[in-house]
């Protein structure tokens, strides 16, 4: 009789980043490896708004998004409801979790990540503002705030209000940089706004507040990043250190769930 696979419920979990939690809109916890725990997500595109179309793109686009104005009350409502959960320990009890080490059952961050780009909404200044408002009206001041974000938006003057109130509060911006030259950023990325200006903003952005860079590497069509690819890469967080730009750290991650592009592939473990 053969042995019955061995389930991995950590894993297992990892690779579930669903944003249906209940009946919420736009709140929702995930199992998440970069924060270390439960990172509460908060959807600001459940209209599936964003300017980047990458290859590795995991959001389901098989039915119609919800097209309306984000509604910041029912918004605030839900994550209120959310840190009261985490802090009565209901928001750990979920089926998914089972098995879960219980370290890795601890609510780590509250991010600003979804189905598009976050910074793309109308009034995202005010939504952080009410955002760390409402954290340390529900007892967690000292919970961190965090963007994740392609960048493409980092020049516009409230965005960047934004962030530097991110900032001063704990918060950290996790910018995403998954290439180093332009032909490799539009192969990957999709984006027809020009590679010059994510880089901009990342440098102007890094002169203000340090960032995390957050650069996913794969293999497209059977093929991974060349190693000149990989060195011009290296030379795009170089420039920015070397321009006055501060990085807290570099995320080197690979496809952990399934895409929509079935030519899209994790890279191997040694080449990562």
């Amino acid at each position: 009789m053969s042995a019955s696979p061995q389930v991995n419920p950590t894993a297992d979990a990892y690779r579930s980043h669903s944003r249906v939690f209940g009946s919420f809109r736009y709140v929702y916890p995930v199992l998440s490896r970069r924060s270390g725990g439960i990172s509460l997500g908060i959807n600001l595109n459940p209209d599936r708004v964003c300017n980047f179309h990458c290859v590795y793109c995991q959001v389901e686009h098989a039915t119609a998004p919800v097209v309306e104005f984000l509604d910041l009350g029912r918004l605030l409502d839900e994550l209120e409801a959310s840190l009261r959960m985490a802090a009565d320990g209901s928001l750990f009890a979920a089926e998914s979790y089972v098995g879960i080490a219980p370290e890795l059952l601890q609510l780590r961050d509250i991010a600003f990540s979804g189905d598009g780009e976050p910074t793309a909404v109308r009034n995202f200044e005010t939504i952080v503002d009410r955002v760390l408002e409402h954290k340390s009206r529900a007892g967690f001041p000292d919970l961190p705030l965090r963007l994740l974000t392609n960048a493409t938006l980092l020049d516009r003057p409230g965005i960047g209000r934004a962030v530097r109130r991110l900032d001063s509060a704990g918060g950290e911006i996790w910018a995403k940089l998954d290439a180093g030259t332009e032909a490799a950023y539009r192969r990957v990325n999709r984006c027809v706004i020009p590679f010059a200006t994510v880089l901009y903003n990342l440098l102007g952005t890094a002169r203000r507040v340090p960032l995390v860079i957050q650069s996913l590497f794969l293999r497209w069509d059977g093929m991974g990043p060349s190693d000149s690819e990989i060195g011009e890469y290296g030379e795009r967080l170089a420039e920015i250190l070397d321009q006055g730009g501060r990085i807290r750290r570099v995320q080197v991650y690979t496809i952990a769930r399934q895409p929509a592009e079935p030519l899209a592939e994790p890279l191997d473990a040694a080449r990562l």
